[in-house]
């Protein structure tokens, strides 16, 4: 859940023809009330459950992608002129929706949000479903109602970070094929990847999911043994990660349980990318480096015991010493 739904607005992206789009303005804000609220939480949490987005920063090129002009006089209002903001991002979405073949229209929903002390911009095209009501007399009519479940493009852009000279700050869905790209350019998004550091936190993720104290993963050995067999098929065959995917062959029990793991906007941390090889690893293996020593091992030797960890004496113990080492360390005590 977020902490606070400041301001709302619901516009609508309409298709006229081929190729072609129009704006209708809704109310430059809407009450917030209690269903408000409601809707603009649940679409937070589908999108953050969602493993498949891209994470990036604003494009420099400003005169073609202006969303970040747009959101820096918001931000120099103090957060007051969101009627201005959100009709100018509608013509932008409107304007990208017209270049991009297949694009679709809908309902566009502006949330300015807060959480953790952090200030969102979230937006989120959204469709009508057609269900069925039961009236008083027990008679049955169709209904028209907001398809939350089924909405395909959302992004979020978190100002307080942006304005922190953060490296990522804008998050959305990535979708299936090159529809969603037209929403991308609508944000102004750089998704340029940076395999290494999206490896480092995507071993980061897997270890605190994997932790033991959690209960949801059996042997942590295993699950990160086998996380790796996987990230180095994808390193060897060039093929980039797929975040559903691959909780799918990683995690079969809870799959969904691992793709909200990885999908968590917090962490910025997109899939499309290739694993980076030396990066991976740290998945299984341990290395740390003193003045007077430097020790590697991989692992399963925790697992079978050929490696002792003492948590209380914060020391390790090393058995099955290698003939030629126990030689030279007899000799040293001679």
């Amino acid at each position: 859940m977020v902490d606070s739904v400041v301001q709302v607005a619901v516009h609508d992206l309409r298709r006229k023809g081929q190729g072609d789009f129009e704006t209708i303005l809704g109310k430059a804000q809407l009450n917030v009330s209690d269903t408000v609220v409601r809707v603009v939480n649940e679409l937070h949490s589908l999108y953050a459950s969602k493993a498949s987005k891209a994470h990036g920063k604003f494009s420099v090129n400003v005169a073609d992608y202006p969303a970040q002009t747009f959101i820096s006089g918001f931000e120099e209002s103090k957060f007051q002129d969101f009627a201005d903001l959100t009709k100018k991002l509608m013509d932008t979405l409107t304007t990208q929706a017209r270049r991009k073949p297949g694009a679709t229209g809908g309902h566009v929903l502006f949330a300015h949000i807060e959480k953790d002390n952090q200030v969102y911009l979230m937006v989120a095209i959204i469709n009508d479903k057609l269900g069925a009501l039961l009236t008083q007399d027990l008679d049955i009519a169709d209904v028209r109602h907001l398809d939350l479940d089924g909405f395909r493009f959302a992004g979020r852009v978190n100002i307080t970070a942006w304005l922190n000279g953060a490296d990522r700050y804008i998050g959305f869905l990535k979708g299936k094929g090159d529809v969603a790209e037209y929403f991308k350019e609508f944000l102004g998004c750089d998704t340029t990847v940076q395999d290494r550091e999206d490896t480092k936190r995507l071993i980061r993720v897997l270890e605190n999911f994997a932790d033991p104290a959690k209960g949801a993963v059996k042997d942590k050995h295993l699950f990160l043994q086998r996380a790796f067999e996987i990230c180095e098929r994808h390193v060897r065959e060039g093929v980039p990660l797929d975040f559903e995917a691959f909780s799918n062959e990683l995690y079969p029990e809870k799959p969904e349980d691992l793709a909200k793991a990885l999908g968590d906007p917090d962490l910025a941390l997109g899939d499309g990318f290739v694993p980076n090889k030396r990066s991976l690893r740290a998945l299984v293996r341990f290395k740390a480096k003193t003045s007077q020593w430097s020790v590697e091992f991989d692992r399963s030797a925790l697992a079978e015991g050929k490696i002792v960890y003492n948590s209380e004496k914060k020391s390790i113990t090393f058995n099955e010493l290698p003939e030629d080492l126990i030689e030279e360390l007899e000799r040293e005590l001679e």
